[in-house]
């Protein structure tokens, strides 16, 4: 069987697996421990499996593949707490993926594309361009990577929290993406909480009113960066698609269909969107929601002449959002910008180069 036609066991759920040796004509009972393998063990070949019945395996062999993601270059930054990944796909494209520690939790930074079609200006992986989707197992293998290298490091420590902030934009790729998270959240596996995943999407307004209507228990967190229309569309051409009050009556309705929180993401810009003004506008734009705003200092891209916020003004703006309109808000810690694995600083280009 052609490598490209064998099942990659990554994309797999617990119960597609199940149905697999069904169809197999094996005993399902044998599910438990080759999961055990892929997602508790982290068993890197099937080699690392010797306890499954030779039947089982001699399937496993001829038909399926375990898509784990050799790394071309791992690149470690400078602040001591991060590790970018330039990791290999079947067909010879590449992705990034971040590993960030933080005090008392360890977060991976998994992408959902090979490029974005999304196109914002001030971000690398946008200003690449689109190729293709990935795969479940192909979003899957990037947690189980940094899962992996947690276990082996000096101070072994688990996976707990995923942030789907890589290349790509996740809602543009709405079934692969669930299909991944349900995997990771499998009890029996990985077991990552819904509360501890977190995913960033440009503003694509049908995948916002579908999260709605399944009412999946995750974090959502949404890109703003401008309060008005033409402020935005000139920063996220996605905007053109689906404009602001589109996206703001969306937000409105995942919020009172799940009675969940916003994350309101917002780059700060030198000179662009960080003056008071601006701040008064995000105030009124979220006033009456449930929302959070995460402020992001601008990472510098090669395509993107902007500067980021100094901390005064974005001070100055946390203060404005808290005494005039009660919004809470928090200044992202900066990570890894040394190496190109800060926020919106993603691009395979980049990436090879350093």
């Amino acid at each position: 069987m052609s490598a490209a036609r064998l099942i990659n066991l990554y994309d797999l759920t617990r119960e597609q697996l199940r149905l697999q040796l069904v169809r197999w004509e094996l005993n399902p009972v044998h599910v438990a421990r080759l999961w055990n393998y892929l997602y508790i063990e982290l068993a890197a070949s099937l080699d690392a499996m010797p306890e499954l019945p030779p039947k089982l395996r001699a399937r496993l062999a001829a038909e399926t593949q375990l898509g784990v993601l050799p790394t071309a270059l791992e690149t470690a930054s400078s602040d001591g707490f991060t590790h970018k990944y330039l990791l290999a796909l079947h067909d010879t494209e590449k992705i990034e993926t971040v590993l960030m520690r933080f005090t008392g939790r360890v977060t991976a930074c998994v992408s959902s594309q090979v490029g974005c079609a999304m196109g914002c200006v001030f971000c690398a992986t946008g200003q690449m361009g689109y190729t293709r989707h990935l795969s479940p197992g192909e979003i899957v293998a990037q947690a189980v990577h940094v899962a992996r290298a947690l276990r082996t490091a000096r101070d072994p420590q688990r996976l707990r929290n995923i942030v789907l902030m890589g290349m790509g934009e996740p809602l543009h790729n709405y079934d692969a993406v669930m299909t991944a998270i349900d995997i990771l959240r499998d009890e029996t596996g990985l077991a990552l909480g819904a509360e501890r995943i977190t995913l960033s999407t440009v503003g694509v307004v049908p995948g916002i009113l579908r999260l709605a209507t399944e009412k999946r228990p995750l974090h959502l967190a949404v890109s703003l960066h401008a309060a008005t229309q033409a402020e935005r569309a000139a920063l996220v051409p996605a905007a053109k698609k689906w404009p602001l009050d589109e996206l703001m009556a969306a937000c409105r309705t995942y919020s009172e269909t799940t009675g969940r929180r916003i994350f309101y993401e917002w780059t700060l810009i030198e000179g662009k969107n960080d003056s008071e003004a601006h701040a008064r506008a995000v105030g009124e734009l979220l006033r009456g929601l449930s929302a959070q705003v995460n402020l992001i200092p601008l990472n510098p891209t090669s395509g993107y002449a902007g500067a980021p916020t100094r901390s005064e003004a974005a001070k100055r703006f946390q203060k404005i959002l808290a005494e005039e309109f009660q919004l809470p808000s928090t200044v992202r810690q900066r990570r890894g910008i040394d190496i190109a694995a800060g926020c919106g600083q993603l691009a395979v280009a980049e990436a090879s180069s350093h």
